[in-house]
């Protein structure tokens, strides 16, 4: 087994596009963090390496529906990003961006190493090109119908419905998302990455060399080498983007799947004069932290850019997790079904470890889990108030109210003492069993179930009735409970960064490193400081207010998304005048009894005076509409209805949720007026 002397891990870059949200969080950035911080507290040599994908059509896409420059839709945006991982803990040792001045030159220069190679194919192909747009279209310029599920909204590589890769030739109906027109094919001639060259080596390094990655990892690669490797263009006809380094290439960039997985080289390169040696010495551990849908470029496609290149290192794991979803659908930018991280910091201010701790106890590491509003509140009342905050709380407390906050000497240990101080490096050994296999879910259990036994321990001694009858005893109990959680201060870090530091300062004490946790690992005689809660619980108002915030936005969804009622089948004009349509005045209204959505309505038609009973009261007060000028079909035959005859129908427009509104006219007419 390799020795390695350092650690490298990148996180996938996110767009650049919009903010970044909890899906983003739970399947790449809180699990590459929490393994950085523990890498760092056990006193190795690691850099953790990120950045924003500041290239590629959804970046286009957001200039030209906001009237802007691409540069200003990066600008905004990795700021937004870059803020709120500061914000949330995620402790980046650098976090940069494609369109530096850097990565140009880095991703020039790759491109330009494996061209002189003889590594790339030119091929002339047919692609999809907008004429009255002048352009060729990139895959998310090209909309249409799934072949698979029939989705109307499907782009041209992939379905956000089914999840099924697409060509843009695959679609259905096929359209420019710029113009809406239907596109013609078009010769253009582009750059291509053999991968089908590189399949005996990709089989070998991951289906024989790396069975040990995560399942999910390993299964999709072996279904696209079973499935045989093809040639894949690595330059895109676009404006936007590295330009392709070579003569007859203008008008075209490298394609974002081969620009994108370089910036972590040239991030590295901004980081330190020594990147290199992060990149090329055989004795790195190199980890990339990514997302499902991101498992072949990093696991094939990169891998073999690398292997093609040949001075770098390849990827010693991919722990890839599933996908978030939430409350039950699945989280998606374009729909604005999400949990933006950067609203979230300033809606629940310092509770970044309450996120951070809910979505690594219901972290997507084996298949797709939900996150709902309910389960953040429970675990955070239930478990991070109740057990963990309960436990620290009652042994800083009862230190201060029996011994003026001074750790008390610790007497003659009983069997029950030695069983509770035994587990913490068993505890310990466990966590980093975990850790060091990327299953963190399990490793913050493990974690959390030291604050579970010093809860136990607490209530299985009852200090607070012993110190009644045997203050020595006490003295120990609380000695143990201090030590607990000091040791918690250290084991939690990796998972709570920020209550680990609040929990040191309540105790008065320095990081205690990763090799000291031990059973003494507080002094007889040292002062700590005076409590405050640790955790606070979530009331049911503010996991409510969230809850109709998602409901507002599922509205907002079917609204725009709605289908309008199809036109119906043509009348003649007879029938049309057959019809008597004439503004009337409400001069009276009360709401019909034993009934929900009925109106007793009187009205001035100009000819006489009549009652109409109408099923708005949902959407008026009987008071509010009195005075208000309508629309009323007069010569509809009239019905009873709940015992009254309603003689009329007033006309009402009905909107895409189920709203009315009164069809009036724009300025006070005469009652009686006749609607033509």
């Amino acid at each position: 087994m390799t020795k390695f002397n350092r650690t490298l891990v990148t996180t996938a870059l996110p767009y650049a596009n919009g903010p970044v949200h909890i899906g983003h969080l739970a399947g790449v950035y809180v699990p590459a963090d929490i393994y950085v911080r523990y890498l760092r507290m056990k006193g190795e040599d690691v850099l953790l390496i990120g950045g924003s994908d500041e290239h590629g059509v959804p970046i286009t896409i957001k200039a030209k529906k906001e009237g802007i420059t691409p540069q200003d839709v990066v600008d905004k945006y990795h700021n937004i990003i870059k803020d709120s991982f500061k914000k949330f803990g995620i402790s980046f040792d650098v976090y940069s961006r494609t369109s530096s001045k850097v990565h140009h030159e880095t991703a020039t220069e790759f491109f330009k190493t494996l061209y002189d190679k003889g590594e790339f194919t030119e091929k002339t192909s047919e692609q999809f090109y907008d004429a009255d747009a002048k352009q060729f279209l990139a895959d998310r310029y090209i909309t249409g119908t799934c072949p698979h599920c029939k989705y109307e909204k499907a782009y041209g590589d992939q379905c956000e419905s089914c999840g099924t890769t697409l060509n843009a030739t695959d679609l259905i109906d096929a359209r420019s998302a710029i113009t809406g027109n239907k596109p013609e094919l078009k010769e253009t001639k582009h750059w291509y990455l053999p991968l089908d060259k590189y399949e005996p080596f990709l089989k070998e390094w991951i289906l024989e060399e790396h069975k040990e990655w995560k399942p999910n990892v390993y299964g999709q690669c072996k279904s696209w080498l079973d499935n045989g490797l093809h040639p894949r263009a690595v330059t895109r006809d676009l404006n936007w983007g590295v330009p392709v380094p070579i003569e007859g290439a203008d008008g075209k960039v490298l394609y974002v799947w081969f620009d994108a997985p370089i910036g972590y080289i040239s991030a590295t390169k901004e980081l330190t004069p020594d990147w290199e040696k992060y990149w090329k010495a055989k004795d790195t551990k190199m980890v990339h932290f990514i997302g499902k849908d991101n498992i072949v470029f990093h696991c094939i496609i990169f891998p073999a850019m690398l292997k093609a290149e040949g001075s770098y290192i390849l990827p010693d794991n991919v722990p890839s997790n599933e996908f978030l979803n939430l409350e039950g659908d699945k989280i998606s930018t374009s729909r604005n079904w999400a949990v933006w991280l950067h609203e979230y910091l300033e809606e629940f201010p310092e509770k970044q470890d309450v996120l951070r701790y809910v979505l690594t106890a219901n972290a997507p590491e084996t298949k797709d889990n939900d996150f709902t509003w309910k389960d953040f509140q429970a675990r955070n009342n239930n478990e991070l108030v109740a057990i963990f905050g309960n436990f620290v709380n009652r042994a800083l407390v009862l230190t201060h109210k029996y011994f003026g906050g001074i750790v008390p000497q610790a007497g003659e240990l009983t069997d029950f003492d030695k069983e509770t101080l035994a587990q913490i490096p068993v505890i310990k050994a466990e966590i980093e069993k975990n850790l060091d296999t990327y299953h963190f879910r399990e490793g913050l259990k493990v974690a959390m179930s030291l604050a579970r036994l010093g809860n136990k321990y607490l209530a299985d001694t009852e200090p607070w009735k012993v110190i009644k009858t045997d203050e020595a005893r006490v003295k120990t109990i609380l000695n143990i409970s201090l030590q607990i959680s000091a040791n918690l201060s250290t084991l939690m870090e990796p998972f709570l960064p920020f209550t680990a530091e609040k929990l040191r300062g309540f105790l008065n004490i320095d990081r205690i490193e990763w090799a000291d946790v031990t059973a003494d690992a507080l002094d007889a005689g040292h002062q700590i400081n005076k409590p405050e809660l640790l955790f606070e619980k979530i009331e049911d108002a503010t996991i409510q207010a969230q809850v109709d915030k998602l409901e507002a936005t599922k509205v907002a969804n079917e609204l725009e998304n709605r289908v309008v009622t199809p036109v119906k089948e043509n009348i003649s004009f007879d029938d049309f005048m057959k019809m008597d349509i004439r503004v009337g005045t409400i001069i009276d209204a009360e709401k019909v009894a034993k009934t929900k959505k009925l109106l007793k309505i009187t009205v001035d038609t100009g000819v006489d005076t009549r009652i109409v009973v109408s099923g708005i009261a949902e959407h008026y007060k009987p008071e509010e509409i009195i005075g208000k000028q309508v629309s009323l079909l007069m010569n509809l035959e009239p019905r009873k209805l709940k015992g009254i005859e309603s003689q009329g129908m007033i006309l009402m427009a009905e909107d895409a949720d189920g709203k009315l509104a009164f069809v009036s006219p724009d300025k006070a007419v005469t009652a009686g007026s006749e609607i033509r």
